[in-house]
């Protein structure tokens, strides 16, 4: 079978297409014909030999974690009633036309869902699904996402609507703050402005407007304006922020956050996550949230991805695929990822 191998650490190049032997499913296991690969940021900074702490991988190696595909055999004491079945999996070297994963891995894919869409939802789906019950998104919180344009922040949008919250999204461009707009944030902001910090802050405290009858008074009215400007006031930070983007942008959103209110840190494609002091959290009553909060156990993953693959099947949830590549074209999957230029998720086709 055909496989993306990285040989060396280093930039794009060292990804290259390479024959290994056809995988056999073992005990307990199923084989999966893979007809997409997800795609993650953090799979082009593995590959360079960052986080190794994190990722003790060495070259020969092949990268990614996610496919969608179908079922064709089985194991020793695996129900036969799985072949043929459509499914997403967390595997490990998902650049490959074929797959083994533990029976207890693999998710059915709804009818009627393709399985390109499926895929985009394998890491990003599940991620953001856990992130907003983790960090208790509710009716009326004022949520801030940083990195809204990329594969996760497009669902944490749609997600964090349908659960009530009022959005602030940010991204950098007109075209990607266009897109995260059309998905349903209530404000954007654009990072590549000098002031998008205090645009933030802006867009976060701006109240809905007030109703005011011929019934109201001009006192009333009166007491309503002062109210409304004090609760403007107080109102002009997030109750959470989901930060997927690390580095100084994350570490210059955390003012941002509302005293007592919640701070995810959970993406590092600037190079690190954003380095809260956490002396200062605490004094302020912000709950911190780190990477390690969103490791989810195999029930876990298999009820939130079942979750979100149901939303999207329902139309409910659009993941947004930016580019698609062959299998054979990883090299230049990585370039186009690490370029920044695509909104949404780069998938591979096997």
């Amino acid at each position: 079978m055909r496989a993306a191998q990285v040989k060396a650490f280093g930039g794009p190049e060292v990804l290259a297409t390479v024959e290994l032997p056809d995988p056999v499913p073992g005990p307990g296991e199923v084989l999966i014909e893979v007809a997409h690969a997800d795609t993650i940021f953090v799979e082009t900074q593995v590959r360079t030999g960052l986080f190794r702490a994190h990722f003790p991988v060495e070259p020969p190696y092949v990268p990614g974690g996610g496919v969608a595909g179908t079922v064709t055999a089985v194991g020793a004491g695996v129900d036969a009633g799985w072949v043929g079945r459509r499914v997403t999996s967390f595997v490990t070297g998902s650049y490959a036309e074929r797959v083994t994963a533990p029976v207890t891995a693999p998710t059915p894919v709804p009818d009627g869902l393709d399985l390109r869409t499926a895929a985009a939802l394998v890491h990003d789906g599940v991620t953001a699904a856990g992130l907003l019950e983790h960090t208790a998104v509710g009716p009326g919180d004022r949520v801030l996402i940083l990195g809204a344009s990329g594969g996760m922040g497009t669902l944490l949008i749609q997600l964090a609507r349908a659960r009530g919250a009022r959005v602030v999204a940010t991204a950098r461009g007109a075209r990607k703050s266009a897109l995260v707009r059309e998905l349903g944030a209530d404000a954007v902001v654009d990072v590549s402005e000098p002031d998008w910090v205090e645009r933030a802050r802006q867009a976060l405290g701006r109240p809905e407007p007030t109703r005011v009858t011929e019934a109201d008074t001009e006192a009333t009215a009166g007491t309503t304006a002062e109210a409304d400007t004090e609760a403007a006031a107080a109102a002009a930070a997030a109750d959470v922020v989901l930060d997927g983007v690390g580095g100084e942008l994350g570490l210059a959103a955390f003012p941002l956050t509302a005293d007592g209110g919640r701070f995810s840190a959970h993406g590092a494609p600037s190079g690190g996550f954003a380095a809260v002091d956490a002396a200062e959290a605490e004094r302020r009553g912000v709950t911190l949230f780190g990477i390690g909060d969103v490791q989810f156990g195999e029930a876990e993953v298999r009820r939130l991805t079942a979750h979100v693959l149901a939303e999207a099947a329902a139309g409910r949830l659009r993941p947004v695929i930016g580019a698609r590549f062959p299998l054979t074209e990883a090299a230049a999957a990585h370039a186009a990822i690490e370029g920044r230029e695509l909104v949404g998720k780069v998938v591979l086709d096997a």
